[in-house]
């Protein structure tokens, strides 16, 4: 039954010059050649955890002709051994999962398929439809054709350009890379302008140079600042020289949840193994811990619980965010905002009196490489919580807690326990354009604590691990973006606007670092907007949240929203 199946579906063949594509789905008879709908008699499979074709029948549907007998198979590069159940591609043994056999029928791995007949496979996000695009035997990949167009070829100054791409493969290969050349969103200056694109497909073959024409005169529409506010999108960064001349807004500090902070930044660059910080507490805290390795040999960072009750204490993990290890002192901050921001399960342990345990423990950090670890926990009972930077080989026991050294802070650096890890802020928006500054220890106060293992006072410049809780009134039909004040700056930001909460990444890509390059935030839609703010270790404070009123046609969350100022 299955040589008549294939007859029938060469007896239709391809044009000879042209590429030949299979759709079909695992486990699914039904399939399409050439948009043609036909009937495989044996579908796709998964067998043993990769997707699988029938070798003989996928072969007819593309044109192709499978050579040999029992002994031996040959279908372009491949070739297989049926009664070893061994493929070879181009002499090369390939591994046993790739050939298999359901009855009589021998399989092959749809990746492996691909590769002997140079042709391109695809599958859809959910795994189970696959396309394949073959071309004829004895037929030459042509190129890729890069396409585009414009929605007109002549704007104004300042005026939005939208593009369409359109760019194809003639014989359905994957188009991989795309480079365009004179591409801008919004030419501010007349003149002409010349756009090239160029498409390169999954075989390395390259288009030919596309290119369009586009001319640029009349009365100006917008202003580089002007067009930002309107489709600038979160992450990205724009021109504004007068930022700094915004007036300062006054925010109202408001009583916020009594929740301190332990802080373990000193020494930042550990030499031995040793204990970084020490505190008790009971109730809520966030820890915030930023160390590098400097052993010489591979350590970890752990914070251990000790409960110092004579009855059972629970210690829950509310959130966590952690970057590890890195050698990159940038991303540290970033990295952990982002994943404390999309933390949601709490995690919980029970310590019996006494009884010690890791609340933290990260990845294994090569000498050089550092950790940003930033924990909200809640402990039912008083607690003893210990930074500690340990060698691999040493456990994070009570024995070997008590035989290590407590660690000299490096004198650059701060550690201690602060009192208010949560700065309740909320603001009027009655001005435009204006600022809200954060961290420059004048208009936003450092926080004071004390060094728990030397009592000595300190003081936390930058509010490094402070939540600031921003509530902002009037916000409908803003834009707000970050400013930074202090140098490079690479963060995070958590936004809630009516039902849509998200995190922000800032800047969308690298850093930013001078004032006059602010980075847009959000354009809210409610009057009321949340903002969460954490201060990244590893970026320079202070910044400042400049609110610019906004005439934007916003796409946020997929929903076109117009605004008025």
């Amino acid at each position: 039954m299955f040589l008549l199946a294939a007859t029938a579906l060469t007896a239709a063949p391809a044009h000879a010059y042209s590429s030949v594509q299979l759709q079909a789905v695992i486990d699914q008879g039904a399939a399409y050649r050439n948009g043609d709908a036909l009937t495989l008699q044996n579908p796709p499979r998964i067998i043993r955890g990769r997707t699988m074709l029938p070798l003989r029948e996928v072969a007819a549907v593309l044109g192709q002709t499978v050579l040999g007998d029992t002994a031996q198979l040959t279908l372009g590069r491949l070739s297989l051994d049926p009664r070893k159940m061994q493929a070879y591609l181009d002499g090369t043994p390939q591994p046993a999962e790739t050939v298999g056999q359901v009855g009589n029928v021998v399989y092959v791995s749809a990746r492996l398929l691909a590769d002997a007949l140079n042709a391109n496979l695809s599958f859809s996000d959910d795994g189970r439809t696959l396309t394949l695009t073959a071309l004829p035997p004895g037929g030459n990949p042509l190129a890729p054709q890069a396409r585009f167009s414009t929605d007109k070829s002549t704007y104004a100054p300042g005026e939005r350009v939208v593009y369409t791409e359109y760019a194809f493969d003639p014989d359905g290969a994957d188009l991989t890379s795309r480079k365009w050349t004179g591409r801008q969103d919004v030419y501010f200056q007349p003149g002409t302008y010349t756009v090239t694109l160029q498409v390169t497909n999954a075989r390395g073959l390259s288009s030919q140079p596309y290119t369009r024409t586009i001319t640029v005169t009349g009365a100006p529409i917008d202003t580089p600042l002007s067009y930002a506010l309107k489709y600038a999108t979160p992450g990205d960064t724009f021109a504004d020289t007068r930022v700094l001349t915004y007036p300062a807004l006054n925010g109202q500090s408001v009583q916020g949840p009594a929740m301190p902070l332990l802080f373990s930044d000193s020494p930042e660059a550990p030499t031995t193994s040793g204990v970084l910080y020490q505190d008790s507490l009971s109730g809520q805290a966030r820890l915030l811990a930023y160390h590098v390795n400097a052993l010489t040999v591979p350590a970890r960072l752990y914070v251990v619980a000790r409960n110092l009750e004579s009855r059972p204490v629970e210690v829950r993990t509310d959130r966590l965010g952690e970057t590890a290890p890195t050698r990159i002192e940038g991303l540290l901050g970033q990295v952990t905002l982002l994943d404390y921001f999309a933390s949601s399960d709490s995690q919980s342990v029970t310590l019996q009196p006494g009884q010690s345990v890791a609340v933290y423990a990260s990845p294994t950090l090569g000498s050089g490489s550092g950790v940003n670890m930033m924990q909200d926990i809640n402990a039912s009972g008083r607690v003893e919580l210990t930074y500690l930077m340990l060698e691999e080989n040493l456990p994070p026991t009570a024995q070997v807690i008590q035989q290590l050294p407590f660690l000299a802070p490096d004198g650059k650096h701060q550690r201690g326990t602060f009192a208010g890890a949560v700065r309740t802020i909320r603001v009027n928006l009655t001005q435009f354009p204006a600022r809200l500054v954060i961290g420059d220890g004048m208009v936003d106060p450092a926080l004071t604590g004390t060094d728990a293992l030397t009592g000595q006072p300190q003081r936390l410049t930058g509010n490094y691990g402070v939540l600031y809780d921003i509530q902002v009134v009037g916000a409908a039909g803003t834009a707000v973006a970050l400013s930074p004040r202090g140098g490079l700056y690479r963060g995070a930001m958590n936004i809630q606007d009516g039902p849509v909460t998200q995190a922000i990444k800032l800047p969308k890509v690298g850093s930013t670092g001078t004032p006059d390059s602010p980075t847009l935030l959000w354009r809210p839609a409610s009057n009321v907007f949340n903002i969460d703010f954490v201060p990244a270790s590893g970026s320079n404070l202070p910044i400042s949240l400049v609110f610019y009123k906004s005439s934007s046609p916003s796409v946020f969350g997929g929903v076109v929203k117009h605004y008025t100022p």
